[in-house]
């Protein structure tokens, strides 16, 4: 699953548009769409839309042991 696709996932569960969680980040919901469409949400802007909506964002290569080797910071909201 792309990171594009994850965001917009959350978007349905969260039960809110795309361009209401751009607003939410400080994107205008034209650049934050191009965003989604290229596939260029980085990790920072990642962890600004967990901030936003109150989740928790992980990104972390799991082992099959399910032993996890994080990349980056994991902050709870």
């Amino acid at each position: 699953m792309t990171a594009s696709n994850i965001v917009v996932e959350l978007c349905k569960k969260m039960n809110i548009s795309i361009s209401e969680l751009a607003r939410r980040i400080g994107q205008s919901p034209q650049n934050f769409n191009k965003k989604l469409k290229r596939g260029t949400v980085s990790f920072e802007e990642m962890m600004t839309i967990a901030e936003a909506l109150g989740v928790k964002y992980e990104q972390a290569f799991v082992l099959k042991n399910g032993e996890k080797i994080q990349i980056g910071n994991v902050k709870d909201f």
